[in-house]
């Protein structure tokens, strides 16, 4: 079967379940397939563009083969430690130590990063404008972080729907220590 490539916007406000539904139901138009390897429907979805051209897009199906999951993958982008295959889907560790790092590098920038974050996670659309706003010399640039990052807790939410769902990728996000 040929794999299908589809663009499409899917936007973060609303609740988790009114967001997560969004998905599911464009999920659940894809053509079934017929068996594996071959024969098995293969979808990518673009969902987002960073500031560099490259594009955020969900793989389908994703590595294990269940339900609804999908892989978040990043055009050109290469998660990898140095010496290992190469890969471009971030794995929740990846961007914990990004983030880590940022704090480190300039905890007040940090807070202004956590609270865009805090939106994503709270089911709002962050604008282009509000990203760039907030930058830092180390890892990963913020649009990538928070276009990725939102994709992450939607994945989760579908996946661990009736236990914590995006509340587990949250918890790789470091503290912000400005906060009371």
């Amino acid at each position: 079967m040929p794999k299908h490539e589809i663009t499409k916007f899917f936007s973060n406000s609303g609740s988790r379940n009114e967001v997560r539904m969004r998905v599911v139901d464009a999920l659940a138009a894809e053509e079934p397939g017929t068996g594996s390897g071959e024969d098995a429907s293969k979808y990518i979805y673009y969902v987002e563009t960073l500031k560099t051209g490259d594009r955020v897009y969900l793989q389908r199906p994703a590595n294990l083969h269940n339900g609804f999951d999908f892989l978040v993958c990043v055009e050109n982008a290469n998660y990898a430690p140095p010496g290992q295959r190469r890969r471009n889907f971030p794995k929740h560790d990846d961007f914990g130590a990004d983030l880590q790092a940022k704090k480190e590098e300039n905890a007040e920038m940090y807070s202004r990063l956590h609270e865009l974050l805090r939106r994503v996670f709270e089911c709002e659309d962050i604008s282009d404008a509000d990203m760039e706003t907030v930058h830092f010399d180390t890892g990963l640039p913020v649009d990538h972080i928070l276009k990725a990052i939102k994709w992450l807790f939607i994945e989760q939410d579908i996946r661990y729907w009736n236990y914590s769902g995006r509340n587990m990728t949250w918890g790789l996000v470091p503290r912000d220590e400005t906060e009371a």
